[in-house]
């Protein structure tokens, strides 16, 4: 039976969503971890709305990527270690389409849930409203750009039993230009200027890491299998 490849990739998100519910201890880590790490700063630092306000891009962000860094190593990792990984390779529907679907399903429990979560954080920070749309659209973007670059290092990493610090020496560094232009962003709109030019360029990350990330992380994948 011929299967299209949206029925496919909404079949896969539909059981990598239905897996992160099954396992609340990795759904909840990453946005505890980022609720702790964004209250520790108000609570350790001056209570100065202006020292805060500051600041407050720099470390909602850090936290953020943090985060989202946490569960990138159980991407493809418990399938693999279950021989399930080897069977959807083996299935006849394109390994790219699984990639996706799983890269998304970890943005939308880990990405999309923080930056659902980003406005009670800020206003902790002391961020005023009016820049919460600027925000939220660059959390959004740079999250996204992070699971994709997540998926390529996953990938690459998940034959090693402690892939975890390795993982994070191939992301952390390609996910400084997101943390440079994000928290730019996030400052600009703070001050009221417009935050367009980093958002563009946040975004033309995204749609170049969406376009080339499943494709890497799947010839990553392929290797690792052989």
């Amino acid at each position: 039976m011929n299967v299209g490849a949206w029925q496919v990739l909404s079949l896969m998100l539909r059981r990598e969503m239905c897996l992160y519910f099954r396992r609340p201890d990795q759904l909840l880590q990453p946005l505890v971890f980022f609720l702790i790490v964004t209250a520790l700063f108000p609570l350790g630092l001056s209570p100065q709305l202006s020292l805060l306000r500051d600041m407050a891009p720099a470390v909602l962000w850090v936290a953020a990527l943090l985060s989202a860094l946490l569960s990138l190593e159980g991407l493809f990792k418990g399938d693999a270690e279950d021989g399930t990984l080897e069977q959807l390779a083996l299935c006849g529907q394109p390994l790219g389409l699984i990639v996706a679907a799983k890269t998304l399903s970890h943005w939308l429990v880990s990405g999309a849930a923080l930056v659902i979560m980003s406005p009670l954080v800020a206003v902790a920070l002391g961020i005023p409203r009016e820049a919460f749309p600027a925000m939220l659209l660059s959390l959004g973007l740079g999250t996204l750009t992070l699971s994709w670059l997540g998926a390529i290092g996953a990938g690459l990493t998940v034959g090693l039993r402690r892939g975890s610090v390795l993982l994070s020496l191939i992301v952390l560094p390609l996910a400084m230009p997101l943390l440079i232009f994000g928290a730019g962003a996030t400052d600009r709109a703070i001050s009221g200027a417009s935050a367009a030019g980093p958002l563009y360029f946040l975004a033309a990350l995204c749609v170049l890491t969406s376009t080339l990330a499943p494709f890497a992380a799947t010839a990553a994948l392929r290797i690792t299998l052989e």
